[in-house]
């Protein structure tokens, strides 16, 4: 299948390696408004830097978005609306309104929209997803350090919503009751926010994720039903299981582990070319769902989710 990237940053030059590197794909090229950028990833595969979107989605069969939130909706939009399957960036979208267009389209023309939600594989990986008992209590923090990245939109929806997603994964439901605070320290949108999810299931979740940060840290502490505790250092790899729950000690060697994005895109060519393949990936409406109950938080805390 040939493959086009939309998006020529460090996430757009990851896909291209992917696809680049994967026998059931051709990777074609790259677009970005950005020229230079473009040109030296396309000219790194020996592929085409394109000059118009829409000229690549017409050679293409499968298309990463990998630009900024704010432009997920348009190029997506176009490329399913040409029959194109889609794997786009987290978040799915800038609004739930464009979040919604994409998941209708997908669904009026069978197509395949993914959401690139990696750290779901590291959850696969350690076996989070498998016959385990009832979460009852969930707290993560995501902390990143100061980056000009991503400022076009909150905290919320920059890193926390990896952390949303999977408690929503765990849970099978959106949340019930949301409170959250939050901090802005470089202009209008949340930089710090702390937030407390509580779910139908009787499942309560406190997250905390901050971009200004003195340090990194991704740690997550889950509770189980009949008190087992474990507890996740994602920067590391690993994780302390005390109570025997049924997890692979060794998930760090795991391909899908060691590389999720690799194994999201890896994931994401299967679905296309067998649609009844089983993953662990995020689809169009699980990726809705995580842009709901993020942009819920944000609102809930005074802040607005972009700019």
């Amino acid at each position: 299948m040939r493959a086009g990237v939309v998006g020529a940053g460090v996430f757009g030059g990851y896909h291209a390696g992917k696809y680049a590197g994967d026998e059931r794909t051709e990777f074609i090229g790259v677009f970005d408004p950005v020229r230079d950028r473009a040109r030296a990833i396309s000219r790194q595969y020996g592929a085409i830097a394109f000059t118009s979107l829409n000229a690549m989605i017409e050679e293409a069969d499968i298309i990463t978005v990998a630009s900024p939130a704010l432009f997920h909706h348009d190029a997506a939009h176009r490329a399913l609306s040409a029959g194109r399957h889609v794997l786009v960036e987290k978040p799915i979208c800038a609004t739930v309104e464009e979040g919604r267009e994409l998941l209708d389209l997908a669904e009026k023309f069978g197509r395949v929209l993914q959401v690139g939600h990696q750290e779901r594989f590291v959850f696969a990986a350690m076996g989070l997803f498998g016959d385990l008992p009832l979460a009852r209590t969930l707290s993560a923090r995501r902390m990143g350090t100061p980056s000009p990245r991503n400022l076009d939109v909150s905290v919320t929806l920059d890193l926390m919503i990896h952390d949303i997603d999977l408690v929503l994964a765990l849970a099978g439901s959106v949340p019930s009751r949301i409170e959250a605070q939050m901090r802005a320290e470089r202009g209008g949108l949340a930089d710090h926010v702390v937030t407390r999810l509580e779910f139908p299931s009787g499942l309560a979740a406190e997250l905390e994720s901050s971009r200004v940060a003195p340090e990194r840290d991704r740690v997550m502490t889950i509770g189980f039903e009949g008190g087992a505790v474990l507890d996740v250092d994602f920067v590391r790899k690993r994780f302390e299981n005390g109570a025997g729950l049924a997890l692979n000690p060794d998930f760090a060697e795991a391909p899908m582990a060691k590389d999720s994005l690799g194994a999201s895109v890896q994931n994401f060519v299967s679905r296309v070319l067998d649609p009844a393949h089983a993953s662990p990936a995020a689809d169009g409406r699980a990726g809705l769902q995580a842009l709901e109950t993020a942009m819920a938080i944000d609102a809930a805390a005074g802040s607005l989710s972009r700019m």
